[in-house]
């Protein structure tokens, strides 16, 4: 099958890459862009893994095409924070223990950090709500609805 050049922004970066029409936009960032931090988990949107925003819109990566991206704006775990400076959502999620294996991590992380932007003072329920399109098989849950609410807190100032 032929591919397809494709342009987006990716993390703030101007991108051209060569998407086969089939190809989901996960697939794009995995294996045309090498952005492995997005990870696959059930390849139906049902889990949350390869959650990345689009336009500043949270999508599960596996559900969209590559090509569809075109003149997107897209941001990935990647493009959160720095080896230096963490972004607050991730730094509070190490702080409160709220990962474990780490498949799921990614995609709370995207998903918390778009809640934040839109919301930055939500309440347990609220944060709750927002990431329930997100499964982890590891934690209770808890401990990544605590990072999420001190990140806020934080980030409120």
């Amino acid at each position: 099958m032929s591919k397809q050049h494709v342009t987006m922004t990716v993390n703030g970066d101007p991108v051209e890459v060569l998407c086969r029409a089939d190809q989901t936009l996960l697939d794009c960032l995995r294996d045309e862009m090498g952005l492995t931090g997005t990870k696959e988990g059930c390849s139906t949107g049902d889990c949350g893994a390869c959650s990345v925003t689009v336009d500043g819109r949270l999508v599960c990566a596996c559900l969209m095409l590559g090509v569809e991206a075109e003149g997107r704006k897209i941001e990935t775990i990647e493009g959160i924070g720095e080896s230096e400076e963490l972004h607050p959502v991730q730094r509070h999620f190490l702080e409160e223990a709220a990962l474990q294996c780490g498949i799921c991590t990614p995609g709370f992380i995207v998903a918390a950090k778009n809640l934040l932007e839109k919301n930055p003072n939500p309440t347990e329920e609220e944060v709750r709500y927002w990431l329930a399109g997100n499964l982890c098989r590891c934690t209770g849950y808890d401990k990544i609805i605590k990072a999420v609410l001190k990140a806020a807190e934080e980030m409120r100032g």
